[in-house]
């Protein structure tokens, strides 16, 4: 990493913080916007699920404690809990950020997690914030969390303070990570999430591993073959959770179903450890890179793993966590084959893409699953680029490739007169990444739940479902795709209008279920060629749509009763509540509607 692409990431990155600072009123903060910005890059490169930025709530004082965390995220299980907390310097070029501000950083957050298990939900004001939500589910639950992460996200230089914190609270394992600029630049700027990966096996397994190295001198890459301890394995898994698995095209599916795959696994772990050697197909992972000792006996034996990703078996390893927490399982006489692949130097998407469609999977691997290269994604690639808006001055860039838009706009800024055509005919806000397009389809498809899951498995649900809906595969014309844009443009007038009424919490959920009550209220007379043409909502439809906008945010704390809301939006029996909310729809005075939707 050279001085200059490190300087000029950082000073990218204040550009688009201070934009963001300078269009948003209602958070006028670098800090929030740094926030805000830094968690949706890592959460579209899957490094998180899910996290929540907070807005107000999230610093105070519990007794003479003073905490601080600037957001959240918290697994489906409630077994890991992650905790942000930001050193926003604002300096650039960047400046290291001396040891103890991180320290200081990284206590705050360790103290809003022990305030909170102390009751710290009564005190926090205004009441109904993501942080006294939150507070108050950690007090109910906290038990049940496993590992608890502390995230430092800075501008600054962070690569002198050590990475290092393994402690517990209780039964809680406590670990921090460090976001700083470099580490932000390796994942936003060169695409690498997985350095901070990293499995010490001696301390994991107390010993070596035992390992042979196979292939031939002409291979790309270098192959081990070894057994690895489940425990190991076990606790890599609740560490990392799903970014163990970013590369596997497959969620964990379960264990529903005595006749399942993963309830065999399951079995085998309660009744027969001493079998499961034998029985099981294994894992296949792949290293960044690995460390070696050779033992007594001449034979090599793995040390460290770094960059560690299970491409095929990733069923395996959640079965084994699983079963350790949720069945007191005993993992010690557990061995899982394995293949490890160094594969440095190499193309690693292309060869996880063959791993995982060649290897002997345990669960059907869907076609679809491979979704860059899907056909449906390349026609819209193909309608974005040759389909321009009503007044011929431009078009909306689908970024079907992850950074495609910003190689394109480099490409233009050669010259400055491409580079003022390129910013014109495609400006940043007709800008949308797969993710977008899957948010949009599925909110108008009444699936708001899903879309509260987050982008990752909100799309992961499209792709399944387009898959279902269309086995031979979907190729979208252009009646389709302006229909779509016209949807999309919807879908950003409310997340505008949610914006703009500064909702203390929850706004992407109520983003969501707004733009689908949206969809569901006004089938049949939303006029999308008039959207189109506009490339626009009116005056009178933005009125409205904040007016609904207020009615989900009531109608969704109202529904959620005693549970964390952005859990309930998770669930669709909120939107069978949600999608009866008592709402007025004028008869007219909006052109967007040709006549009355849904009473």
């Amino acid at each position: 990493m050279s001085e200059a692409a490190l300087e000029n990431f950082a000073r990218e990155l204040a550009a688009d913080v201070d934009e963001a600072v300078q269009n948003d009123a209602a958070e006028p903060y670098s800090e929030i916007q740094f926030t805000k910005l830094i968690l949706d890059e890592l959460a579209e490169r899957n490094v998180f699920e899910n996290p929540i930025p907070l807005t107000q709530g999230g610093e105070g004082r519990f007794g003479r404690a003073q905490y601080k965390i600037t957001g959240f995220e918290l697994s489906d299980d409630d077994e890991r809990l992650l905790l942000v907390t930001t050193v926003h310097t604002g300096e650039c070029p960047p400046k290291a950020v001396p040891p103890a501000a991180v320290v200081t950083a990284i206590e705050r957050a360790m103290r809003f997690f022990d305030a909170a298990c102390q009751g710290l939900h009564n005190k926090i004001e205004p009441a109904n914030t993501d942080a006294s939500d939150l507070a108050r589910r950690i007090y109910e639950g906290h038990k049940a969390i496993r590992v608890l992460r502390i995230v430092v996200l800075s501008d600054g230089m962070l690569t002198k303070f050590s990475r290092e914190l393994d402690d517990r609270y209780g039964d809680t394992r406590i670990v921090a990570e460090l976001y700083g600029i470099e580490q932000l630049h390796r994942i936003l700027g060169e695409g690498e999430t997985r350095a901070d990966i990293i499995v010490d096996v001696v301390q994991s397994a107390g010993a070596p591993i035992p390992c042979l190295a196979v292939g031939t001198s002409a291979s790309e890459f270098d192959t081990y073959l070894t057994a690895i301890p489940a425990a190991l394995l076990a606790d890599a898994y609740e560490r990392f959770g799903t970014r163990l698995l970013e590369l596997n095209v497959r969620a964990f599916l379960g264990v529903r179903g005595r006749k399942s795959v993963n309830a065999g696994l399951r079995r085998t772990i309660l009744s027969e450890p001493h079998h499961f050697l034998a029985y099981n197909n294994g894992i296949v992972a792949t290293v960044d890179d690995m460390e070696t000792v050779l033992l007594e006996d001449g034979q090599h034996a793995i040390t460290r793993l770094a960059g560690l990703q299970i491409v095929n078996g990733g069923q395996t390893t959640a079965s084994l966590h699983r079963a350790r927490r949720q069945d007191n399982a005993k993992l010690d006489d557990i061995l899982v084959p394995a293949k490890i692949i160094r594969v440095a130097g190499v193309k690693l998407g292309e060869m996880v893409g063959a791993i995982s469609q060649s290897a002997n999977s345990q669960n059907t691997v869907q076609p679809a699953d491979f979704s860059a290269n899907d056909p449906f994604h390349v026609a819209v690639e193909e309608l974005s680029n040759n389909t321009w808006i009503p007044d011929a001055s431009g078009r909306w860039f689908y970024e079907r490739a992850r950074g495609s838009y910003g190689a394109a706009e480099t490409k233009a800024s050669y010259s400055k007169a491409q580079q003022r055509k390129f910013r014109s005919e495609t400006p940043k806000q007709r800008r949308f990444s797969k993710t977008d397009l899957a948010k949009t389809l599925n909110v108008w498809a009444g699936r708001p739940d899903l879309v509260s899951y987050g982008n990752q498995k909100n799309f992961q649900h499209f792709m399944q479902q387009l898959k279902q809906d269309h086995p031979d595969g979907f190729v979208p014309d252009a009646d389709w795709y302006r229909q779509f844009i016209a949807k999309m443009i919807v879908f950003q007038a409310v997340q505008l209008a949610v914006k703009s009424l500064k909702f203390p919490a929850y706004q992407a959920n109520i983003t969501a279920y707004t733009a689908s009550l949206v969809a569901h209220r006004c089938e049949g007379s939303i006029q999308y060629n008039e959207i189109w043409a506009r490339q626009a909502v009116s005056a009178e439809f933005r009125a409205l749509i904040g007016e609904w906008a207020l009615t989900v945010d009531a109608e969704l704390r109202r529904t959620a009763g005693m549970k964390m809301p952005t859990e309930w939006a998770k669930r669709s029996d909120c939107w069978l509540a949600i999608k009866v909310a008592p709402i007025a729809i004028p008869s007219a005075g909006i052109p967007e509607l040709g006549s009355r939707g849904r009473a």
